[in-house]
């Protein structure tokens, strides 16, 4: 790009820089709400698996069905994630129903799109606990919506299982009706900080993250990674949730001159930076956390997405010599034939199991209070081999695989 044209462009974006610093200045201060303290604890798995809950209180337990919940983004910037994480947990929950269900028990699933906002996820969910009358909640998409949802579900002591989003508050111990599946940011953030200082040799390391709860996570996680080796972000870029709105960030980032750009926000504004900067002749490196949703992203940004790195929280979801992938792969097959696989129904998928081996525990007399214990306070869940512990907490795995985009496609890689 010529110098008058970059100027031009640099010109332009002035005025919004103004508008990113208010609105930095605005949220800068808005803390994690503390869970709640709940007096029900989850039975210990040497308990009987009955409780003060019975299939006739209409906690979601039916004679021949068990009801789960879902508020997630099937419209707006993040409908992609919502909606693959939805197919992977139906795709599971099919699976078991053409087996005859869990213990003669069909897996049905209700599902309502929160669009990604904190407001509408808060009345879906008092919807899906007070209208529909779901046994359990699962695969809430997102941070912000997750940060409004939990207090509702915690008040009634409803398990809340795999939401997507690694953020730190919802592993505190406190909760009691949480049942984290994936790695949590600050382990997604430091593989990324790691690699780039390991494997590149950069220290001119910046920052873009989307102007809420989930961004601000994910930043924090970049944060703490870099505090570890005494270092610091050399610019700061922000966006607000569900817009394309970036280019203030960008302007703001190209002021640090990085080598290095650590991205944490939903795809299509992710992949309209980088386009943006590609266009101006960044040459940076990029790299994004899992949610993203990888599948999306690529798809977003077509051939300048060759480089794009990528840190995921489960196995690559077409390696088959992989018994729980195959095993994915064939339920996938078999519920929905036109689906293409990825990373995020894969980890919809895992948590729909995850949900069928609690209800296996408990048996015919199934309540919430033996299904939280049993996974929480049981043996270690075996997936097909992809191991889930919650000895150390609330969250089962803590694995971190990195991925990058090549010629449109994602490929495992072990370094950068």
């Amino acid at each position: 790009m010529t110098e008058p044209l970059r100027r031009r462009f640099t010109s332009a974006l002035g005025v919004f820089a103004l508008v990113a610093l208010v609105a930095t200045a605005c949220s800068a201060g808005d803390p994690e709400p503390p869970p709640p303290t709940s007096t029900t604890q989850p039975a210990s798995s040497s308990e009987s698996p009955g409780g003060p809950e019975s299939p006739a209180a209409g906690n979601g337990i039916f004679d021949d069905s068990v009801l789960f919940g879902q508020s997630a983004a099937f419209s707006g910037p993040a409908q992609e994630l919502g909606r693959n994480m939805r197919l992977g947990i139906e795709a599971a929950f099919a699976e078991a129903n053409r087996d005859g269900g869990v213990h003669g028990r069909r897996l049905d699933l209700v599902s309502l799109d929160d669009a990604y906002e904190p407001e509408a996820a808060v009345t879906n969910t008092q919807q899906l606990i007070e209208s529909d009358g779901v046994f359990a909640l699962i695969g809430e998409v997102g941070t912000p919506t997750s940060r409004s949802a939990t207090p509702v579900a915690a008040s009634e002591q409803v398990p809340f299982i795999a939401p997507f989003t690694g953020a730190a508050f919802l592993r505190d111990p406190d909760w009691t009706n949480i049942i984290n599946l994936r790695a949590s940011y600050y382990q997604e953030t430091e593989e990324i900080v790691a690699r780039v200082i390991a494997d590149r040799g950069i220290e001119r390391i910046a920052v873009m993250f989307q102007d809420d709860s989930f961004g601000r996570a994910g930043y924090r996680g970049v944060l703490q990674a870099l505090d570890l080796r005494e270092m610091e972000p050399v610019a700061i870029g922000l966006y607000p949730r569900n817009t394309t709105a970036v280019r203030t960030a960008l302007l703001d980032l190209q002021q640090g001159d990085p080598e290095a750009v650590v991205l944490v926000g939903a795809y299509q504004p992710v992949a309209s930076l980088i386009k943006w900067a590609r266009y101006l002749g960044e040459d940076w490196i990029f790299v994004t956390i899992s949610f993203v949703g990888s599948n999306a992203l690529a798809e977003e940004l077509g051939p300048v997405g060759d480089g794009v790195f990528v840190t995921q929280v489960v196995p690559f979801p077409t390696d088959d010599s992989l018994p729980v992938v195959a095993s994915y792969l064939d339920a996938l097959e078999a519920h929905d034939p036109a689906a293409v696989p990825g990373f995020v129904s894969l980890e919809g998928y895992l948590a729909g199991r995850m949900a069928i081996a609690g209800l296996e525990r408990c048996g015919r007399d199934l309540t919430r209070t033996c299904f939280l214990g049993q996974i929480l306070r049981g043996e270690p869940v075996d997936i097909d081999g992809f191991q889930l512990s919650f000895a150390g907490g609330n969250q089962g795995s803590d694995a971190v695989f990195l991925t990058v985009i090549r010629d449109g496609r994602y490929v495992p890689t072990d370094s950068m």
